[in-house]
């Protein structure tokens, strides 16, 4: 995993792209500590910026960006090794194009680079390294943009092809690996960041009300957008072509229409084979690989599967909070002696999250009310000396544990059952946007003001503000702009046809988990130089689950996957469910106080519950952090 930068022009130009690219690629240093590269085209219309964590092929040959001749070309191609560049040293200049036709700068790993390597070789291909990079470029000459169809992993790229001039982006199908853009005046600028994407001077100097009413409505900036305006993050399982200053995208993966082909025993095989190879592809590494683990099911399941596997010397990683209702620590302390694993723990009190949290807050590439508790663990991770960790996360979202899964299906058949009966429904959700003293009651009246959709009942019942709140705090902050139509809930027409529980599973991993959770891990994850890998979210795996019926795939307390993992303790298998979380509403009382201080929100909006004030403060901490020359629109 590393950061990735490109600048792409459509003419060329006297004014060179080292400087800017430079000062991305200092931008995403935390990304990639052990090695970095830039790549400029001759003619000045390219130009990328890498930045290495070395997981795979761990030489100078998987030195990044890479590039590479055409297969059979007359010509020796390049040696990955920069000018001056050694395992250990730094890149000294920006590489140009010689022999070398397709140049590449990646993120992400390749779980199945192997087995296509062997099928590549067997065809004639010669390669030069033992990289899963290579092998992306060898494909992208063969198949072109239909390259990401073979992949099986977690990945974010682009490849600029020397000779035809285009610039090729792709994101992986689950979007565990994030890609922003902007194209203006010709130009495509792309990062691994938001934030790498501002020294460049190439992305607009002005805030995104869309993101921004988003981020209040939910608590993190809903994909496409971003806060800064004309930037996007390119969507999951999507790539983009551009050329000529023009630009294509086309989504080559969609969530799997359910099929209910696999009930019972045969469901349990096939759900337990799907799990292990899952785990087997995710520990492959040349370096050492451990696994977050909590009190919770999904991250004992890494650990008894990875056993099963045959994995050895697995080291965990869990915090233990100041809080014995939320304390998990010492459920993983007696999961790791029965699996036999090295086992670090994390004391965190108040007093100790106050101190980490200027640190935390430098890490944020953009608000969210959550990703400190990833934060902390990977910190624990990162101080043992470990460079790829797994999480459990996709578990609750694939498998149906939240609270979500009964009462967003609820919520919509109480919006329904209303929709009849207009002036009685009117009557209702008055009522209950006049409520002073419950935010969630405010956001039921405004779902009752909206067309019934299980999407704007998901939007409710994982939402901090109200439409009408976030347009009013929204513009708050920009005054001169007009947010009502950013926060109108479009349903979402995949959601929309599954319906009921399938709905709520396919709404959690495209929504909550992409634009948070998964944002948030890779995020702060990378803050330390961390890989953070996700079993539970690997393509077969998520296409075998689909094919059995909901009812028994998300049958309450995690039956199914229990049934497909029956290693799992029942001091673990029997717990209710918690979750990976942090006493800050204590610590927002107490040791944190003052820290947060006086939150003040317009005079219409309700923000009386902790996350909610917490989510305006984040976002006000986040904007005082840009600078005048970055976003010019920012308010004094």
């Amino acid at each position: 995993m590393c950061g990735i930068a490109g600048i792409v022009r459509k003419t060329q130009s006297s004014e060179g792209l080292e400087a800017p690219l430079r000062s991305m690629q200092a931008a995403l240093s935390h990304r990639g500590p052990d090695d970095r590269g830039l790549f400029v085209s001759d003619d000045g219309r390219c130009g990328l910026a890498h930045t290495r964590l070395s997981i795979l092929d761990l030489s100078p040959a998987g030195h990044q960006p890479m590039g590479i001749s055409e297969h059979g070309a007359k010509g020796k191609e390049r040696s990955a090794k920069s000018e001056g560049h050694t395992a250990d040293s730094r890149e000294q200049g920006a590489r140009s194009s010689g022999n070398e036709r397709y140049w590449i700068t990646f993120n992400g790993e390749i779980y199945n680079f192997r087995a296509l390597r062997d099928r590549l070789s067997a065809d004639g291909v010669v390669f030069r390294s033992s990289s899963d990079t290579e092998v992306i470029l060898r494909l992208y000459e063969r198949y072109g943009v239909d390259c990401v169809k073979h992949l099986r992993g977690m990945f974010a790229f682009g490849i600029w092809d020397d000779l035809e001039k285009t610039c090729f982006l792709a994101r992986g199908p689950m979007g565990i690996k994030p890609l922003y853009y902007s194209e203006r005046n010709s130009t495509l600028v792309f990062a691994s960041e938001l934030r790498a994407l501002l020294p460049s001077n190439l992305v607009a100097n002005e805030l995104c009300p869309a993101g921004m009413t988003g981020y209040f409505r939910t608590g993190s900036v809903p994909e496409p957008f971003t806060l800064i305006d004309g930037v996007r993050c390119l969507e999951a399982a999507t790539y983009l072509l551009w050329r000529d200053g023009n630009s294509e995208r086309k989504t080559y993966w969609t969530w799997p229409e359910p099929s209910s082909t696999l009930r019972g025993q045969e469901a349990v095989a096939s759900l337990r084979k799907a799990l292990l190879d899952s785990v087997q592809h995710h520990f492959v590494s040349d370096v050492p690989v451990g696994i977050f683990l909590s009190g919770g099911i999904d991250s004992t399941a890494l650990v008894a599967l990875a056993r099963e596997a045959g994995c050895k010397h697995i080291q965990t990683f869990c915090v233990a909070v100041d809080d014995p209702k939320l304390d998990e620590s010492d459920v993983a302390r007696r999961t790791a002696r029965h699996f036999e694993t090295e086992h670090h723990e994390l004391k965190l009190d108040g007093a100790t999250g106050k101190s980490w949290f200027a640190k935390y807050m430098e890490a944020l590439d953009q608000p969210s009310i959550d990703g400190f508790n990833t934060y902390c663990v990977s910190r624990v991770a990162h101080e043992n000396g470990l460079k790829v960790v797994l999480s459990g996360l996709g578990g609750d979202e694939i498998f149906g544990s939240y609270p979500s899964f009964r009462q967003v299906p609820k919520l919509t058949r109480f919006a329904g059952m209303l929709e009849a009966a207009h002036p009685l429904k009117s009557v209702i959700a008055r009522y209950l946007m006049e409520q002073k003293r419950s935010g969630r009651l405010r956001r039921v009246g405004d779902l009752l003001q909206q067309n019934p959709s299980i999407t704007s009942a998901y939007t409710t019942y994982r939402g901090i503000f109200t439409r009408e709140e976030a347009r009013i705090l929204t513009e708050s902050i920009l005054p001169t702009v007009a947010a009502w139509r950013a926060v109108e809930e479009i349903p979402d027409d995949t959601a929309e046809r599954l319906g009921g529980a399938e709905a709520v599973s396919y709404l959690e991993v495209t929504r909550y988990m992409r634009n948070q959770l998964l944002r948030d891990s890779d995020v702060m994850s990378m803050a330390f130089g961390l890989e953070l890998r996700v079993p539970f979210l690997d393509v077969p795996l998520v296409e075998t689950a689909l094919r059995v019926p909901a009812g028994e795939r998300l049958a309450a307390g995690k039956r199914f996957l229990l049934a497909a993992v029956p290693e799992i303790p029942e001091w673990v298998a029997g717990r209710p469910k918690r979750g990976f979380v942090f006493p800050f509403q204590r610590w927002l009382g107490e040791e944190w106080k003052q820290m947060l201080g006086d939150v003040s929100v317009p005079r219409d909006v309700l923000a009386q519950s902790w996350y909610q004030q917490w989510s305006v403060f984040v976002l006000k901490h986040w904007l005082a952090r840009l600078t005048a020359r970055q976003l010019m629109e920012v308010p004094r």
